[in-house]
């Protein structure tokens, strides 16, 4: 068994229709110890749980995206309350904030806000979603304070220092392997590797040499090996650190 642990995949996704269950078996059955598929709505937060229950190392996260918030939004997270009480579901996730998309930010921080409560009362680590709201994002974790990770990390080291010193993890995928990923390189070389987790948020996001195909669990080795060639230790090293990493945020033994 590997040391590779995807913190954050959607394998719910219809990219994986066609072969779902026999690229999952072939993963676990080589080098994945464990992967946490992301809930975006109360349909994929249900296939993630029920996802997680055919794989013994697949966990779920449960949450609705930023993208995905509605007037319906505070109803559906009641739908989805129970799925927490799952042994599986180790996060709420994946929750945010996303200032890309065309939907209202007051409603986008008020399902946020409403989100983070939820899992400090259920002393759960959060999987955040950050795109083009960086100080917002901010300002919330420091009022909240959650554990957990900011995934597919895109703001610049100052910002990263900030999310460390709130005892969060940094989330890092084949962005960093890209040639224009300056600031992802920046960061990864500025905080300690004890703040980072690996993770592919696939099918999207594959990293260089395969850049604009189907992403999966099994090219975080290339992560791994861009990231220790920016800290100048093993990829071995990179892969049992986040590892543990992993296992520590969403406590898992």
């Amino acid at each position: 068994m590997g040391n590779i642990f995807d913190t954050h995949a959607h394998y719910d996704d219809e990219a994986f229709d066609p072969d779902r269950d026999s690229l999952l078996s072939r993963l676990f059955s080589q080098e994945i110890c464990g992967i946490v598929n992301q809930g975006t709505t109360v349909e994929t937060s249900r296939f993630s749980v029920e996802l997680a229950h055919r794989y013994e190392k697949m966990y779920a996260a449960v949450g609705i995206h930023p993208e995905c918030v509605d007037e319906n939004s505070m109803q559906q997270l009641a739908l989805i309350r129970p799925l927490y009480d799952d042994a599986k579901v180790v996060a709420v996730g994946e929750i945010g904030l996303d200032y890309y998309y065309d939907v209202p930010k007051a409603l986008q921080q008020e399902i946020f806000e409403a989100q983070l409560s939820l899992a400090n009362s259920l002393s759960l680590p959060v999987v955040v979603h950050d795109r083009e709201a960086h100080g917002d994002v901010l300002e919330l974790l420091k009022k909240y304070r959650p554990a957990g990770i900011v995934h597919c990390f895109s703001g610049s080291r100052e910002m990263a220092k900030e999310v460390v010193k709130l005892g969060m993890y940094i989330g890092m995928g084949g962005v960093v392997t890209f040639k224009n990923a300056r600031k992802a390189v920046e960061v990864v070389a500025d905080i300690p590797l004890n703040s980072l987790v690996l993770e592919t948020d696939c099918p999207y996001l594959a990293p260089v040499p395969f850049r604009g195909k189907r992403n999966d669990s099994s090219f975080i080795r290339y992560v791994a090996d861009c990231i220790a060639g920016i800290k100048g230790i093993s990829a071995e090293e990179v892969l049992s650190v986040t590892r543990h990493n992993a296992e520590t945020v969403y406590q898992i033994k």
